[in-house]
């Protein structure tokens, strides 16, 4: 690591099943580069694989002073032991594991709105109805991602005085349903999909659906009508978050588009949001070194076109930036509320 420009580089998935958001999280960089100017960009194709990944993960590090990690929570998870276990830091942008944040301090630095947290502005939702007949149905995927979102999304609930029931997919629809009843998916993206599709098909549909696949553009392309449906974001355009730190969003959003990318959805945005922070940390110590980049980062306190960015410093858990409720009316994505 080191010499001349700043090097950043990330292992992102270029093909493979999670292909769709890791050229995202590319583009997202490059439109990010383009507005920055003095930093080179070093990017390779993990394949959505964890076995490249640990191939590959290495080899970017050796090429470049600032490390991002991957896309999704399964390479993340690899990419922090990786991270930890060669004395590197890595800024997580793309794994919002609880696991994945807190299992290696002074290693991983994430940007993301842990998956504990995820749920929690459906829950205010639905906490906030008059209607105290509340039943709130939790399907979780067979990985831990989806069992953390669920388990944690589950605890609101509870706490909030909503009645739940947590099932797998493969034991939804269960055999009798109460009149009035709600349901959050916590699943791959395939997976929600299909879910949703049941789900609406349903006799007695639910009163509100919310999927955690439902927060980007892409779900329009994998479900019939997702008119009603609400999917958590962890960011959305429009949200007008106050920006200290890096471009606007109208300017990233042109920088994206100008770069083929149209709109753009959160993996593009968090990743550039990993960029900037890992950039602004570097300038503030004066070093690359990982304890040096550490403690920058365990005392910021700021905010992005992502949102806000505060991290636990004992652990590297975010704790300052908050996912976002959006919703399909017809075949539009918006947001429920604004961000805070």
């Amino acid at each position: 690591m080191g010499g001349g420009h700043l090097r950043i580089g990330a292992c992102l998935s270029l093909s493979g099943r999670f292909a769709q958001f890791g050229q995202q999280a590319a583009l997202g960089l490059e439109a990010w580069r383009s507005l920055t100017g003095d930093v080179e960009l070093v990017i390779e194709d993990d394949c959505s694989d964890r076995h490249v990944l640990e191939e590959v993960f290495p080899r970017v590090a050796d090429r470049c002073d600032v490390l991002l990690g991957p896309y999704s929570t399964v390479l993340a998870r690899a990419a922090g032991r990786i991270a930890a276990d060669s004395g590197w830091l890595m800024w997580n942008h793309g794994g919002s594991g609880d696991d994945v944040q807190q299992e290696h301090p002074g290693h991983v630095v994430s940007v993301l709105t842990p998956t504990g947290r995820y749920g929690a502005p459906f829950v205010r939702l639905i906490a906030g109805d008059d209607d105290h007949r509340r039943n709130l149905y939790i399907v979780h995927g067979p990985g831990r991602f989806g069992r953390q979102v669920a388990e944690g999304t589950a605890t609101s609930a509870s706490q909030a005085g909503i009645a739940v029931v947590q099932a797998e997919p493969d034991d939804f629809p269960p055999t009798s349903l109460p009149a009035d009843w709600d349901l959050f998916s916590a699943g791959v993206f395939e997976q929600d999909a299909d879910l949703a599709a049941r789900a609406l098909r349903l006799s007695r549909p639910p009163r509100r659906l919310c999927t955690i696949s439902a927060g980007v553009q892409e779900f329009a392309r994998a479900i019939d009508n997702p008119d009603g449906v609400f999917g958590i974001a962890q960011w959305f355009p429009g949200s007008r978050h106050q920006v200290v730190l890096g471009p606007s969003e109208e300017e990233f959003l042109r920088a994206y588009a100008a770069a083929g990318g149209g709109v753009p959805d959160y993996p593009a945005v968090q990743a550039a949001a990993g960029a900037v922070i890992a950039s602004h940390c570097t300038r503030v110590a004066g070093t690359v070194q990982r304890e040096g980049l550490w403690s920058a980062a365990a005392s910021l306190d700021t905010s992005t076109l992502f949102g806000g960015f505060r991290i636990n410093p004992a652990s590297g858990m975010q704790v300052g930036h908050e996912t976002i409720l959006v919703w399909w009316t017809g075949r539009k994505l918006e947001a429920v509320v604004p961000a805070p």
